[in-house]
């Protein structure tokens, strides 16, 4: 399969379907989500999906109530005001990299086996991993692996990387690993490297950054009661969503009225995260780090 839906009836069950309502799938990859929305749609319901990856547009269901568009969820406002669309329903992210992007080896996803080193989600962008490895200066490759992969040894990492290209380019996986050389922890070598991959996709598709700018956005595409429904994967996801919907905000302390009460745009209906279930997580091991939050769009955001 492309991609095994994770959370599916938590996540859509969270939006709480109007059959003749608008909603937005803006990671369809397999296209699980998006068929289970459609399932609860009536024939008056509308379906809007993104992806950025062209080989997700093969997944596309024969539904006239389904408009698949090839794109970043970060423009989600200027697509569909262009389909002329100012608000919807409800809004769903399965973040993360799906299945078939980790078994299509060629795409450089996984270090498990030896392939270029591209990691791009969307394969038309020119930003590969192996342009940020071989271009980057020592600095800004030590704050990558940092802040994107949370990895200790961050500098002595970069500096391997530096050292190591100055005599050989790093083309391939393998050739990253061998740059890492002793950086890498004897007995923990693949959490090591999974974190070391993470931080170079997050760097090369622009993640945080795109997922900052689609929550910005969700706000003021959501009616008033209208539900967000997002599923993180690891701890820098799940932090800025968690920090979005406490604060209404990525930075600083929350927004005040006149009378010192906080402005949330979004209220979190549940006040812990919610998880797969071991059965779930048994038929599906990619399941495991998912953490899903639902939030409702507040009468008080603009």
């Amino acid at each position: 399969m492309y991609h095994v839906p994770v959370l599916l009836k938590e996540s859509v069950d969270g939006l709480q379907i109007d059959p003749d309502g608008i909603y937005v799938d803006v990671t369809f990859g397999g296209g699980g989500h998006s068929r289970e929305i459609l399932r609860r749609l009536g024939p008056g319901g509308k379906l809007y999906a993104f992806d950025q990856d062209a080989d997700a547009l093969k997944n596309k269901p024969e539904d006239e109530r389904l408009t698949l568009i090839h794109g970043n969820f970060r423009f989600i406002g200027n697509y569909l005001r262009y389909y002329h669309v100012e608000k919807v329903n409800g809004i769903l992210a399965d973040l993360g990299v799906s299945s078939h992007h980790f078994d299509e080896v060629q795409r450089g996803f996984t270090f498990q086996s030896d392939a270029p080193l591209d990691m791009r989600m969307n394969t038309s962008a020119n930003l590969t991993a192996a342009k940020v490895l071989n271009e980057y200066p020592e600095s800004s490759l030590s704050m990558i692996f940092s802040q994107y992969g949370e990895i200790d040894n961050a500098r002595k990492l970069a500096n391997f990387i530096v050292t190591y290209r100055q005599n050989e380019v790093l083309k391939t996986n393998q050739d990253l690993i061998a740059a890492a050389g002793t950086c890498i922890p004897r007995f923990s070598e693949n959490k090591y490297l999974a974190k070391v991959f993470q931080a170079l996709r997050i760097e090369v598709n622009g993640e945080l950054n795109n997922l900052r700018a689609f929550l910005e956005q969700s706000v003021r595409i959501l009616v008033p009661g209208g539900r967000l429904s997002v599923i993180t994967y690891h701890s820098l996801e799940d932090r800025l969503v968690k920090q979005f919907l406490r604060q209404g905000k990525f930075d600083g302390e929350a927004e005040k009225d006149l009378y010192g009460r906080v402005f949330l745009p979004l209220r979190a209906l549940q006040s812990k995260v919610i998880q797969p279930s071991e059965a779930e997580i048994a038929a599906n091991s990619r399941a495991r780090s998912a953490k899903l939050r639902i939030a409702e769009r507040t009468e008080l955001a603009s």
